[in-house]
């Protein structure tokens, strides 16, 4: 297992572009910091908006070279790099966990996770179809076929920092795409990390660059007016997701939105009570609560209500606080001190509305951004935390009564990413999975993320899909060709 000093002392910390680290052309860094510390574990370099312009000039000097490399080639590359992260496990967990928080043993299932992305659009690669046929009106033949969009901007998120890349990167360059990353500040590390990777597994220069900087809206907003850019994808809040395409508006840029979500779960009467308990750990749990997909409102049946909340609020009591790469840990801490106090401010709101606190409530410890794992019942209808996403280790239990009542409840956002349900009847759950506003439908399981399947949502949770065969289409342009 590598060391946190022998690790941070090989680290990529420049800019790339052009397959090559570059200092950036300020001069400037910014911190990384340990959230369970509040150490800084690296400077990294601070893109300026002539980095862009440079990241820019090297894609776009790559593109028509990289959309006719043959897909075999492309699909070569990525699967090379598939086995190099798997190949580095242990140094991508590492990262992951000093650089945003996670326990060890969740950074390691995002490798695995991550990874799988490059394998699975190199299998997707040489599988981008066209169609040919008679016209019916029998004056002349059509020939659809698909090309690459082109450059590609992807802005990606702290909370899963390699699978929200390789989410992007792979299918991008499977399709034949050159891309600019800008990572998220907090989190800037493992995608320089992967980059190196994707240098050593083949991929020519200028295809791939990767952008950290403190100053995003500086960077990004000269990048929408080029013209050389053709798509926008990006994953993070609906608020800066809105304001994102009212920038590609401008030049109707193809862009795809992985949005905020403020996922129900919802458990009838007829649930195996245990088995939703361990969904709604998995769901609410995961990554310390700080996913999309998180389970946050967490609606019972009030006939099983008292039931289920006793028995979440024991596991939730139970769970064990810490550094992420500390010997036991369940629950590492929340990304930044911002962060820590979003989740505080929710919960105290809830409670001077009437919620009563079974168990957490609290911020943890006086070093880093740990906050206790918390279930709070008796959440009132105005509370902000049915609202808006937690992003932390809170569950808030509502009770309802009925079918109808309870799919209405889970209806009530804005948003529509992930759902969950728990029931024993098959009718039930098919019913209930067609009348759930969202782009996901977990039935009697809490986690659903799955690389074989299209990822998205729903109203003001997004535009488009990633992942599954559905994924590489976000970077594919139709052309219909008229042949006499």
């Amino acid at each position: 297992m590598i060391g946190t000093d022998e690790l941070l002392g090989k680290l990529p910390t420049s800019l790339w572009i052009g397959s090559k680290q570059v200092p950036g052309s300020g001069g400037g860094t910014f911190p990384v910091h340990n959230p369970a510390t509040g150490a800084v574990l690296v400077e990294v370099a601070d893109a300026t908006v002539e980095d862009g312009k440079a990241a820019l000039d090297a894609a776009a000097a790559a593109q028509a070279d990289w959309a006719t490399t043959p897909s075999r080639e492309r699909a070569q590359i990525l699967r090379r790099a598939w086995e190099i992260v798997l190949e580095r496990r242990d140094e991508f967990a590492l990262l992951m966990t000093l650089e945003m928080g996670k326990p060890l043993s969740e950074s390691q299932g995002e490798v695995d996770y991550g990874a799988e992305f490059l394998r699975w659009f190199s299998e997707e690669a040489v599988r981008v179809n066209g169609r040919y046929r008679e016209s019916p009106s029998g004056r002349g033949r059509i020939l659809v076929t698909k090309e690459p969009v082109g450059l590609t901007l992807a802005i990606t998120p702290w909370n899963f920092p390699l699978a929200m890349g390789t989410r992007k990167i792979a299918p991008a360059l499977a399709a034949g795409c050159t891309m600019i990353v800008k990572p998220a500040a907090e989190t800037p590390l493992t995608m320089l990390l992967l980059a190196e990777v994707l240098r050593d597994a083949g991929l020519p220069d200028g295809v791939l660059s990767i952008l950290p900087t403190s100053r995003s809206s500086a960077l990004v907003a000269p990048l929408f007016e080029d013209s050389r850019l053709r798509k926008v994808t990006f994953t993070g809040s609906t608020t800066v997701g809105k304001m994102l395409l009212k920038q590609a508006a401008d030049r109707v840029l193809r862009s795809s939105m992985e949005l905020g979500g403020n996922a129900p779960f919802v458990v009838f009467d007829d649930a195996d009570l245990d088995a939703a308990v361990d969904g709604a750990m998995a769901a609410k749990m995961r990554n310390t609560g700080e996913a999309c997909t998180a389970a946050n409102r967490i609606y019972v049946d009030n006939a099983v209500r008292d039931e289920f909340s006793a028995k979440l609020t024991a596991r939730m009591k139970s769970l064990q606080i810490g550094p992420g790469d500390a010997e036991g840990t369940q629950v590492g801490p929340l990304v930044s001190a911002k962060q820590l106090s979003i989740v505080a401010d929710l919960v105290a709101d809830a409670v001077d509305k009437g919620a009563v606190v079974e168990t957490g409530g609290a911020v943890a410890g006086d070093v880093g951004y740990f906050y206790e794992p918390t279930v709070l019942t008796g959440v009132p209808a105005d509370a902000r935390i049915l609202k808006e996403e937690v992003f932390g280790p809170v569950a808030a239990i509502v009770g309802f009564d009925g079918e109808a009542e309870g799919v209405a409840a889970a209806n009530d956002t804005e948003y529509g990413l992930a759902a969950y349900i728990y029931t024993a009847g098959l009718d039930r759950a098919l019913r209930v999975s067609r009348a759930l506003e969202a782009g996901m439908v977990g039935v009697n399981r809490g986690i659903i993320s799955d690389v074989a399947a299209p990822f998205g949502g729903v109203k003001e949770s997004g535009l488009g899909r990633e992942s599954g065969s559905e994924g590489i289409e976000e970077y594919l342009e139709i052309k219909y060709i008229a042949l006499p």
